[in-house]
């Protein structure tokens, strides 16, 4: 599995956000200008986004875009489900009718990938952007230089 650079792009939308005081409202234009995004591609992912309540858009003079939760309940898995939809490692995990090797039941392969999967999905969930922004990630990495 491999995270797509709209999924990339809205992790750091996120980020950017819960790093600003409550409630603070940004234009698109300086979001993409600060966080290096094309701005037609940056309002596609903010209005997926928008639909998942993660932000939330203004109108008007003073509008702009801003979190619609606080940083504590916004986790990773919810803005890559917001731009994806469902995490899943193979499309038998998504739709196990897809399985062609003897069905999800007996399959070896989709069992153990299963497994995987509700790993990864519970970490996902389990780190949330207050934590990342208070730096509790720092140090953690094991990114090659």
């Amino acid at each position: 599995m491999k995270i797509t650079q709209e999924s990339d792009y809205a992790l750091r939308v996120v980020l950017y956000f819960s790093s600003l005081n409550p409630g603070t409202k940004v234009s698109a234009n300086i979001v993409a200008e600060d966080q290096n995004i094309p701005l037609r591609f940056l309002l596609k992912l903010l209005q997926k986004l928008k639909k998942a309540d993660i932000v939330e858009s203004f109108m008007g003079v003073n509008g702009g875009y801003a979190l619609k939760k606080e940083p504590k309940d916004i986790s990773l898995k919810d803005v890559i489900e917001a731009i994806e939809g469902p995490i899943h490692l193979n499309r038998c995990l998504l739709d196990p009718e897809q399985c062609n090797n003897k069905g999800p039941k007996k399959c070896l392969i989709h069992n153990a990938l299963y497994s995987v999967q509700e790993t990864l999905i519970n970490k996902l969930a389990s780190i949330n952007f207050k934590d990342i922004t208070d730096g509790y990630y720092l140090g953690n990495s094991s990114i090659k230089s």
